[in-house]
């Protein structure tokens, strides 16, 4: 069975869509298809059209998106909003029109409102405001979202959106100007050690709280919805578990190696207070994380050790 499914992985040269072709790989899928953005602009309606109806996999799977912290959400707002939304409605729709057996579509935490109550329940989009300084991306996802709701609802499309939490490991974006917060330690701690530095600054006051997931984690619930057919079109999926920014900087800190000391802008936005996903309906299902918080964040600053100069 699966030597004979066509799965087409959007974006797999990003840290997610990278996992997903590796856990797919190990688990024994053979006909996998996969462009550089040299090869196909998943921005473009004609390309994508094209590209799908020549190609006619079973199953698509949207890793592609423009992603970043909140520096580079606050400084590319159209670019965000604009290119995310190009991108899932031009795969969404002729995945749709091509009758694509199945779609699995990946969000953010980020969709849920800013003060939503905790731990987050997938019933809680649009129940608030969303945080201000990832809206574009935000808003972008949750139009997404709400297509493949949809098409569920209308055609009845074996379709589904995942909402994973704050993600990393390898193949993440390790430029603290436009990271998320632990790809963006690693290197600052890493940079600071090498120059032998008394301190590094970090953003906010360290307070807000976040939960984190491995990328070969959200892999492995990739293969699982591809592997099994749902009721519900939106599900979360995180650890369960939350941590102090600070808290983490000092695993990180201590994993690096970093002698110095931290000190914290507390000029600078902290984001959302708090952000915990309600992740029991997936887990309820049959999926569970793997991979723990220190051995993570060990995993990815090896990886980033060894890729430093590549």
């Amino acid at each position: 069975m699966k030597s004979n499914l066509k799965i087409y992985v959007a974006g797999h040269t990003g840290m997610v869509g990278s996992a997903c072709l590796k856990a797919l790989k190990l688990e024994g899928y053979k006909k996998l298809v996969y462009k550089k953005s040299s090869e196909l602009d998943l921005t473009d309606q004609r390309s994508v059209k094209n590209f799908i109806e020549i190609e006619k996999p079973d199953i698509v799977i949207n890793c592609a998106a423009v992603v970043g912290g909140i520096m580079a959400n606050n400084n590319y707002p159209y670019k965000f909003l604009m290119d995310n939304m190009l991108i899932q409605n031009n795969l969404i729709r002729y995945s749709h029109e091509n009758k694509i057996k199945k779609f699995v579509f990946l969000g953010s935490s980020c969709i849920y409102p800013k003060y939503s109550k905790q731990p987050i329940k997938e019933k809680y989009l649009l129940s608030d405001y969303l945080e201000p300084t990832n809206e574009w991306y935000a808003i972008a996802k949750i139009s997404g979202v709400k297509l493949i709701e949809s098409l569920r609802k209308k055609h009845k499309r074996d379709y589904i959106s995942l909402m994973p939490t704050n993600l990393y490991g390898s193949n993440d974006n390790f430029d603290f100007n436009s990271s998320h917060v632990i790809p963006g330690m690693i290197a600052k701690f890493h940079q600071a050690k090498i120059r032998n530095s008394n301190y590094i600054t970090l953003w906010g006051d360290g307070t807000p709280l976040r939960e984190f997931l491995h990328v070969d984690d959200l892999a492995n619930a990739i293969l699982f919805s591809i592997e099994n057919s749902f009721s519900d079109s939106l599900f979360n999926v995180g650890s369960g578990e939350e941590i102090a920014i600070k808290n983490l900087a000092q695993i990180v800190k201590k994993i690096v190696g970093f002698n110095g000391g931290v000190n914290w802008d507390k000029s600078m936005p902290n984001g959302t207070p708090r952000k915990l996903l309600d992740s029991t309906k997936f887990k309820n299902l049959g999926w569970n994380q793997k991979i723990s918080l220190e051995n993570g964040i060990d995993l990815t600053y090896k990886w980033y050790v060894d890729n430093l100069s590549k």
